[in-house]
């Protein structure tokens, strides 16, 4: 049970009050009692508003629903619901032209562009990897994925394959003819890279059979680095830095003509350390474990050890990089991603802290309030003292507006210029992308970044239309015009007001960790769409993602995009209702197979063992990233088609007790875990099959309330096994 201190007439949970106190406070000149008052003043202000703006959600849907049981889906009359729309207030008069006015915003987020980053912050080892992710190394990134074929002689094998190495050093210099070319020839027949003197100036040559020769663009070589035996050569193009590591005596250097044992590369430019849908952080010990992670991070103290191979391997956040500029003049590059903290949205509780009334507060002010206070120590991240939020699931500009007004009232309550406190907002939620511009006006003053998040987008969709008809299946829903309607007007609202040079625009997910070929074919869409940065699942994605930056310059593509016409709401609103009658048994089995294993492979790890991000398994066995929006997805799914009497209940709970037997097979490896098939009275599956039995019931779809009441479940009653 919680144990709770009065605090400025608050109860605050006793290890939410020692973290503040002894952790977060110290050094920053803030006294516990006006921090508390602060808090206390920050609930009474803002919770009425709070309930105000859920409120309206609610009755907007309502509207919704009752128009679509009225007239059928969109497509019966797209003019008549637009007008619908803007008569009950879900669409809002756009703003005039403007541009944002955001400033002191870091490079990563205005001028460079480059791979993202999302990581649960609750996972001190995974935090302190996505941070240290600004670099890494293109030979390890090639050789230990599917980058480079894995059939024949280069299958990697068991000890090193000399095969699959020539292989990857070839692609290596694939790369740099491409980024980097030499004024004549190629990378492939260099016999040794050196810095020479060139008058006051230092210019990088390279030996050829053909004798030396300098770069084609010569101002691409950007310093030197390293030591005698082990030197780095640094070279820069689109904004984006590679360091040629020069190392005869590596394993890998003494096979090469010139000693290049590595080339790495400036990879993760930015972190989204996420409070939100990547953890399962369901009480005051938990937000407590976020807490504290997140401040390691802002004073560069967080550390980790882990057994890796038999090995104790430490973790720690990586430290600047040195080198010399072509001048001889010292030059210092971050060694670490610039870190955004991803605040939970306006829905959830907490009960870490109570109200006057004994009432959970709502958790993104008790977000706002600590991971602010926590960055008041940054010691390793912004160099322009910003702190960016990133603020998820905002319904409208509205919303939007609302999360600026908190956010003016914690720079008050902890004595910090006004717009310190950037915001990020996420294009995920359908009224939030249907007035994306007025949205964007509402946060002028301190928009750093928009991101399209096509997988809750897709759930919101689901939930927002759920009277209109059945659903496609979801395999087809990707490729309905609307999506790209969505994905085009949140890059051209953005450059419209401004954001090019200024702020990031961002695209979402590569959600298959280990399908790195594809996703090399594949990505290479966002930068060329405009956007400045697009998710990746790891260290290692975000470094051959960084590819395809050398490939494309952005800033050109925005340029290219700036005039484009916006796609219009009628596109945005147009996906169809499926034609049930096209799918026999067979195909409707299917899907709810699928939706269902999804469901129970995510949501057992996630109430049984608080993980809230991880690899899962699909139906086929292949891996795929899940977090709580391919969650909202595939629950929305069944719901609809619950709805629509597609399937039955009694369907429904047959299908999941199936796949329960599937899931338990794919984590029979796992000692922590317990079976569900035959114990479908557990608390774990029990919350798998209401999200889809109660799905269509729940605030805008989202999973969170059913979630967190089960994992708060487990942790207080502990689940047993079978």
């Amino acid at each position: 049970m919680a144990n709770y201190l009065e605090k400025s007439g608050l109860q605050v949970d006793t290890q939410l009050v020692t973290f503040v106190e002894t952790e977060a406070l110290p050094g920053t000149g803030i006294s516990p009692d006006a921090y508390w008052a602060g808090l206390a003043g920050l609930v009474d202000h803002f919770t009425p508003r709070n309930r105000e703006l859920l409120a309206l959600r609610d009755k907007l849907q309502g509207k919704i629903d009752a128009w679509h049981r009225a007239n059928g889906p969109v497509a019966s009359d797209p003019a008549g619901y637009e007008a619908f729309l803007k008569e009950i207030g879900y669409l809002v008069p756009e703003p005039t032209d403007f541009t944002i006015e955001t400033s002191g915003l870091d490079p990563e987020i205005s001028t460079i562009c480059g791979p993202q980053l999302v990581v649960p912050v609750s996972n001190a080892r995974y935090a302190l990897n996505a941070a240290n992710a600004r670099w890494g190394s293109l030979y390890d990134a090639l050789y230990g994925t599917d980058a480079i074929s894995r059939e024949g002689e280069l299958a990697p094998g068991k000890g090193f394959n000399p095969a699959r190495g020539a292989a990857v050093v070839a692609r290596g210099a694939e790369f740099l003819d491409a980024a980097f070319p030499l004024a004549t020839g190629s990378h492939t027949a260099v016999t040794g890279y050196h810095v020479v003197k060139d008058g006051d100036a230092r210019v990088f040559v390279a030996e050829t059979p053909s004798g030396r020769v300098g770069l084609r663009q010569p101002e691409a070589f950007a310093g030197y680095g390293g030591t005698e035996a082990r030197g780095e050569l640094l070279l820069s193009h689109n904004g984006l830095h590679a360091i040629l590591v020069i190392d005869p005596s590596n394993p890998i250097g003494k096979t090469h003509a010139a000693g290049l044992a590595d080339i790495v590369l400036e990879s993760a430019l930015t972190t989204i350390q996420d409070c939100e849908d990547s953890v399962a952080a369901v009480d005051a010990e938990d937000k407590v474990g976020v807490y504290r992670n997140w401040l390691g991070l802002m004073n560069g103290t967080l550390t980790e050890a882990f057994d890796k191979g038999g090995k104790t391997v430490h973790r720690a956040l990586s430290p600047d990089r040195s080198f010399k500029d072509a001048a001889g003049q010292p030059l210092t590059l971050k060694g670490r991603a610039l870190l955004l903290v991803r605040n939970v949205g306006h829905l959830m509780t907490t009960r870490a802290v109570l109200d006057q009334n004994g009432v959970p507060i709502g958790e993104g002010l008790l977000d706002a309030a600590v991971t602010v206070l926590c960055a008041l120590s940054d010691k390793v991240n912004s160099r322009t003292g910003a702190i960016y939020i990133v603020k998820p699931k905002m319904h409208g500009p509205d919303e939007v507006a609302f999360a600026c007004q908190i956010f003016d009232a914690v720079e008050d309550m902890l004595g910090l210029k006004r717009n310190s406190i950037k915001i990020g907002i996420m294009d995920e939620e359908r009224r939030t992308s249907a007035n994306l511009k007025a949205c964007i006006y509402a946060a002028r003053a301190r928009v750093f970044f928009i991101n399209t998040g096509f997988l809750d987008r897709t759930g919101d969709e689901i939930h927002t239309s759920m009277e209109a008809g059945p659903v496609l299946r979801k395999d087809d829903v990707k490729s309905e015009k609307w999506i790209q309607a969505y994905e085009d007007r949140n890059v051209l609202i953005g450059l419209a007001a401004g954001f090019s040079g200024k702020a990031q625009i961002g695209k979402g997910m590569w959600a298959r960790p280990d399908d790195m070929a594809a996703m090399l074919k594949a990505k290479s869409g966002h930068p060329n769409a405009g956007a400045n940065t697009a998710w990746v699942p790891s260290p290692t994605a975000a470094t051959l993602h960084a590819l395809h930056y050398h490939q494309i310059d952005v800033f050109e593509a925005q340029k290219r995009r700036h005039n484009q016409p916006t796609p219009g709401l009628g596109e945005l609103f147009s996906m169809p209702v499926l034609d049930a009658s096209r799918l026999d048994r067979a195909a409707v089995t299917a899907e709810l197979e699928n939706n269902a294993q999804g469901i129970l492979g995510y949501v057992v790890r996630w109430v049984d063992e608080g993980v809230g991000c991880s690899k899962v398994p699909d139906i086929h066995n292949v891996g795929l990233m899940e977090d709580r929006a391919t969650c909202r997805i595939s629950s929305q799914a069944i719901a609809n088609w619950l709805h629509h009497g597609l399937v039955s209940k009694d369907e429904v709970t047959t299908v999941f007790e199936r796949m329960a037997a599937v899931v338990d097979g794919q984590n029979a490896g796992d000692p922590n875990y317990i079976p569900m098939s035959g114990n479908f009275g557990s608390i774990a599956f029990q919350a798998a099959l209401a999200l889809a039995l109660k799905g269509a019931d729940q605030p805008s779809g989202y999973t969170e309330p059913l979630l967190h009441a089960a994992r708060e479940r487990v942790k207080l009653e502990g689940e047993k096994r079978p």
